[in-house]
């Protein structure tokens, strides 16, 4: 599929930064003695100490997922279900321009930095049929790659304002604006929110269809809301009691 990464190649690359870093190790052992006295010492060679202090862990899948809403559990009208096959399709879905990706998905398939661990739940009402879905998930990032996916999302929002297709299985959407929405209340706390209304064309090109996402990040967590509902219908935002239940038991578990 276009766009899927081809994680042989990324494990090559790695593999290869591995194997030039110890020899740049090997070479700066090889060096005078008093560089090396400076590098035992963690200095550089006015004395000074050039150690950075190590970026806290990101949370693992377990982490998440005790951070995250479980099956069954109710949000108000909504009821939370775990994802039966690999998420949303949507996460299989890719943007042109390639710019505009952050505002389609943020999967690790898709889109860079992969996440070091994700957990994903879909939130509706059972019995509503053509109802308000909200796909919600959670991803954690090694050193500072969740900033790195809000400076991208920023981006985009900017960059892809006036519209940008949208590249499915079988066929494209067209999104005609992607405007800036409100954040939720709680965005306060967080260190930083996005939130998009999207106006998309139906694959058909009949009918305007309204979808929103809000992202938050809290360290290195990205918190993810995409809300959508199949009909003409523009319900106005993610649902707040939806993403203030998510972020109630994230900072809960968090600590």
């Amino acid at each position: 599929m276009h766009g899927v990464r081809d994680q042989r190649g990324r494990r090559r690359r790695v593999a290869a930064v591995g194997i030039v870093a110890a020899m740049a190790l090997g070479v700066s052992a090889c060096g005078s003695d008093d560089d090396g006295a400076a590098g035992s010492a963690g200095g550089n060679k006015d004395g000074k100490a050039s150690a950075r202090p190590s970026a806290p862990a990101a949370p693992d899948a377990a982490r998440l997922k005790a951070a995250s809403f479980t099956d069954g559990e109710k949000v108000g009208a909504y009821t939370t279900s775990e994802y039966v096959l690999d998420g949303p399709l949507g996460d299989a879905y890719t943007a042109v321009p390639a710019g505009c990706q952050p505002l389609v998905s943020l999967s690790g398939e898709v889109s860079d930095p992969d996440p070091a661990a994700q957990v994903q739940r879909k939130v509706d009402v059972p019995d509503e049929m053509l109802g308000t879905t909200v796909d919600v998930t959670l991803r954690s990032y090694a050193n500072s790659g969740a900033a790195t996916v809000m400076k991208a999302l920023d981006r985009a929002g900017r960059d892809c304002a006036g519209g940008f297709t949208e590249q499915r299985a079988v066929a494209a959407a067209k999104y005609l604006k992607a405007e800036p929405a409100k954040a939720p209340a709680f965005a306060a706390e967080a260190d930083e929110a996005k939130a998009y209304r999207f106006t998309i064309l139906d694959v058909k090109g009949q009918e305007k269809l309204y979808e929103y996402l809000t992202v938050v990040r809290s360290g290195s967590t990205t918190l993810a809301f995409r809300a959508e509902i199949t009909s003409t219908k523009d319900i106005g935002g993610v649902p707040p009691e939806v993403m203030a239940a998510q972020w109630a038991k994230f900072r809960a578990a968090k600590g």
